[in-house]
């Protein structure tokens, strides 16, 4: 005997009276699927039970069911491809348990139904369907599939979520020195691009978005990557973007450009991306550094020495050091600077930006205070070296 149109009709009762928590799909028939859940959603002014279906490839697919007959139909066919399914409510659990002989059984499904006819059930509030931040990326873009960050339908991929977040956050700090750029053409410069996530939302941002006529060159020294990231420009019709193979150090722009980005360039690379951005006279830098390894192995000062003994500790004290002495010499080279957090440290470790803005009027003081204290910092943890 299958239970499967009895589930789903005590999942729709709680839906209707409001007191679905949610319910859990397990023991997938198909291999490829991981687990499902459905919770209530509001969309378009309706209740809909919201099925999302978990794959191993990371993968996942929503389906919205209405609370009528045909979603009744939909959702006992959903149950049949699993063989345990808990159902959560205000009024109290059930489950649908299958045993190694085929057979179901429908645990405390008769108690539950009574509770909820009876009325004895909490409503709860039910959330629309847009919960989540409003992007300047939405995950359709033609690039973000491309690049394998979403699907041919827009959906990011799970593995790729933080990917996506960190885009966008970079994209959304761009928005802030917005009133520091050109408005109506930009020449733009990504330093060691790598795999140009970044290089690709950029000019996306500055073409499509908001209309300018863009000029960008990506850098970086690996030319599989190069030649990759160049085919993907061309396919998508990035008429103004090209990617260079090459030396950072040695790299020179035919234009100056404006804007200079870098992501997660590995330990003396910033610096690198850094000197070349102020030697052009870059209006706006941003930069997220990645490994922090020079003064791990430079660190030479006794006052500190009850940190530095500490190997985790000496890490962490070296790269805020680090990164904090860049922003000191970008002041020095007269940019308003500012240490921000690229996105939620869970997702990676690599989470703070550098943000140079080059300041409109000089003050010679002010550069010649900041490459003073520049200075005195780096002797002191060199321990006297200037």
């Amino acid at each position: 005997m299958t239970f499967t149109l009895d589930f789903a009709s005590l999942c729709l009762l709680a839906a209707e009276r409001e007191a679905l928590k949610k319910s859990v799909f397990t023991g997938a028939r198909d291999s490829t699927v991981l687990r499902a859940v459905g919770v209530l959603r509001r969309i378009g002014g309706k209740t809909h039970l919201q099925i999302e279906t978990f794959y191993k490839d990371g993968k996942a697919r929503h389906e919205n069911l209405l609370l009528d007959e045909a979603g009744r139909a939909r959702l006992a066919a959903i149950a049949e491809g699993f063989s345990r399914i808990h159902l959560l409510t205000t009024a109290g659990d059930a489950e649908l348990r299958e045993n190694k002989k085929g057979e179901q059984v429908f645990l405390g499904a008769d108690k539950l139904r009574r509770k909820l006819l009876a009325g004895n059930a909490t409503s709860l509030a039910i959330l629309g369907n847009n919960k989540q931040k409003q992007h300047i990326l939405k995950g359709d873009e033609p690039f973000l599939r491309l690049l394998g960050v979403s699907d041919e339908n827009g959906r990011v991929y799970d593995k790729k979520g933080a990917k996506f977040r960190q885009i966008n956050r970079f994209l959304e700090l761009i928005r802030d020195t917005l009133p520091h750029l050109p408005k109506d053409e930009i020449r733009i410069c990504d330093l060691c691009c790598g795999k140009s996530y970044l290089s690709f939302a950029v000019y996306h941002y500055f073409a499509n978005v908001l209309g300018l006529r863009v000029s960008m060159t990506g850098v970086d020294l690996k030319p599989d990557v190069v030649s990759h990231c160049s085919k993907v420009a061309a396919e998508l019709g990035f008429t103004g973007l090209e990617f260079i193979c090459g030396d950072v150090a040695a790299y020179e722009s035919p234009e100056k450009p404006q804007l200079v980005v870098s992501l997660h360039a590995c330990d003396t690379a910033t610096d690198l991306v850094l000197n070349k951005a102020v030697a052009w006279g870059a209006k706006v830098i941003l930069s997220t550094p990645c490994c922090h390894h020079e003064l791990n192995h430079t660190l030479n000062c006794k006052a500190l020495s009850f940190v530095a003994e500490h190997a985790m500790l000496r890490q962490k004290l070296c790269d805020a050091a680090t990164d904090a002495l860049r922003l000191k010499l970008l002041e020095a080279n007269g940019y308003r600077v500012a240490a921000l957090e690229l996105i939620d440290p869970d997702d990676t470790p690599k989470n703070i930006m550098l943000r140079a803005i080059l300041r409109t009027g000089s003050d010679p003081a002010a550069r010649e205070r900041a490459l003073r204290e520049y200075r005195e910092a780096r002797a002191f943890l060199l321990g006297g070296e200037g």
